[in-house]
C-alpha cells in the first residue's frame, strides 16, 4: 500500500467557498488538496463500484474512511456507523447512497466542516446540495470521483 499523503489537511480548509462545483479546475484543486476521504456507503464487496473507487483513492494516497454501518472494517480501515462517530479531520466526503437518503449524511457532515460533499454518479439532491453550500462546503453531484482524478491527472 502506498504511503498516506503527508499534507496538510488545513490547506483544503483554508477558503470556504459554498458552491457547485462544475469546472475542472476548481475539482482538480480540490483533489489537490485533500488527504483524507470519508466515503459513505462503501460496500465490503469488491465487485461493488464504491469498494473499487474507494480502492483507487486508496492506492494513490488518499487516506479512505469507511463509513457503513454494520462493518468493523473496510480496505484495512476502521469503518465508523456514520459521518458523527468519525474523530478528526475529514477533507471531503464522498456518497454512494440513494439520492432519497442523502438527507441525513448531508446533515452530518455539517459537524465535520469537510471541503466538500460528493455525490456520487446518478446522485444529485438540491435540498442536501443547499444546506452544505449555507454552511461553505463545496458540493460536486452526478460525478464520479474515481473518474475525475483519472481524466484530471490529479
Amino acid at each position: 500500500m502506498p504511503a498516506v499523503k503527508q499534507q496538510d489537511s488545513r490547506a483544503c480548509s483554508r477558503v470556504k467557498r459554498g458552491e457547485q462545483l462544475t469546472d475542472d479546475r476548481d475539482i482538480r484543486r480540490l483533489l489537490q488538496a485533500a488527504a483524507t476521504i470519508a466515503v459513505v456507503g462503501l460496500s465490503p464487496k469488491p465487485e461493488r463500484d464504491s469498494h473499487r473507487i474507494a480502492a483507487y483513492l486508496q492506492q494513490q494516497g488518499y487516506r479512505i474512511i469507511p463509513v457503513r454501518s454494520a462493518q468493523k472494517e473496510i480496505l484495512g480501515e476502521k469503518a465508523h456507523g456514520s459521518l458523527r462517530d468519525i474523530p478528526g479531520r475529514v477533507d471531503l466526503v464522498n456518497a454512494f447512497v440513494n439520492p432519497a437518503r442523502i438527507m441525513p449524511h448531508a446533515r452530518d457532515a455539517l459537524a465535520l466542516a469537510p471541503r466538500a460533499f460528493w455525490m456520487q454518479t446518478g446522485i444529485e439532491n438540491q435540498e442536501a446540495a443547499e444546506i452544505l453550500r449555507q454552511a461553505g462546503i463545496d458540493v460536486i453531484m452526478d460525478r464520479c470521483i474515481g473518474v475525475a482524478h483519472a481524466l484530471l491527472g490529479k
